[in-house]
């Protein structure tokens, strides 16, 4: 950093608070549309939730997975839209500097969980597929547990670093974040700091959280593919096939947008675009999620059946008596 930066930043004053522009035309639209889509992602999430906690058909490592991914979904979505829509409503769109580094750090960490979450359900259909006799005495319940703890524990302590380095920089000048959230790269801008230690550790997280999974979960395909593929039977090949098609669809569109938003170069023209990409990560995606795996997945339907029909028979049973 040279003198000429120092001086230029010292005619500024200290920013301690950041103005979210997100969306700022339409917002009584935007507001109902925001609304509507938060209401039905806890709905259908929750819905798998309980479904899959109930049902003993559905206590499987598959199913486990997928009720750990739902109950992430919502807390990942509810980091976001309560605050936008208080912003549309208000009109406010200011947000403390405490409050922006708690925001980011739950988008982070709640999102670098679910990379490795997605990692261990691509093992899991590996496992399933390519050694089924030896998936339940692999997959065991102590195994499974430990996954998903693992996938919060890698993201934590990473997380809490990101945020103390990001927070320790000075703000100053403009304090408009172009963005709904508080997101890495839109916050990086308002620094006035050499942001070298910063710029490594994003590199080291998208490698981390990015890569490292979705390298994973390619191999667990790869492997998956070779193992349909020796299949005799065309009914077996797409029977065994659909069993993977609702988590390779949520990884194409999470890791597609993801990885356009966070390793191409963030230039002015890319902040629209990369804002339309975080709005499909973090809405909806979330949003689709229950229609994914409950429209391709028979159990799932089978399992809501039951509920359902459980709960009339309860009532009609309540009623007449």
């Amino acid at each position: 950093m040279d003198n000429d930066q120092v001086k230029h930043w010292e005619n500024y004053s200290t920013v301690d608070e950041f103005i979210l522009l997100g969306y700022q035309e339409y917002s009584l639209l935007l507001f109902i549309a925001f609304l509507a889509t938060y209401l039905t992602i806890l709905l259908g999430n929750g819905l798998i939730v309980v479904v899959t906690t109930l049902d003993p058909a559905l206590r499987t490592p598959m199913y486990f997975f997928l009720q750990n991914l739902s109950g992430l979904e919502m807390c990942y979505t509810s980091v976001t839209l309560p605050k936008m829509m208080v912003n549309l409503v208000s009109g406010d769109r200011s947000i403390s500097l405490p409050a922006c580094a708690i925001q980011m750090f739950f988008m982070l960490f709640l999102g670098g969980t679910e990379c490795f979450l997605l990692a261990a359900m691509a093992y899991d259909r590996y496992l399933a597929i390519c050694l089924p006799l030896r998936y339940m005495a692999i997959m065991s319940h102590r195994v499974r547990v430990g996954m998903v703890v693992i996938s919060f524990a890698i993201s934590l302590p990473m997380q809490l670093l990101q945020i103390g380095l990001i927070f320790s920089l000075p703000f100053c000048g403009s304090n408009e974040v172009d963005h709904f959230f508080c997101d890495i790269p839109q916050v990086l801008k308002l620094a006035c700091a050499d942001l070298y230690a910063n710029e490594v550790a994003v590199y080291t997280e998208n490698i981390l959280f990015v890569v490292v999974p979705f390298v994973l979960i390619v191999a667990s395909y790869v492997h998956i593919a070779r193992a349909i593929l020796r299949m005799p039977s065309g009914t077996g090949r797409q029977k065994t096939f659909s069993t993977c098609s609702s988590h390779l669809t949520v990884v194409c569109l999470f890791y597609g947008s993801a990885m356009l938003v966070y390793l191409c170069p963030q230039t002015s023209d890319f902040v629209k675009f990369a804002k339309f990409l975080s709005l499909l990560y973090t809405v909806i995606i979330p949003l689709c999620n229950p229609l994914i795996y409950t429209l391709r997945n028979r159990e799932v339907k089978a399992a809501f059946g039951r509920l359902l029909a459980k709960k009339w028979s309860l009532k009609g049973g309540t009623g007449s008596s």
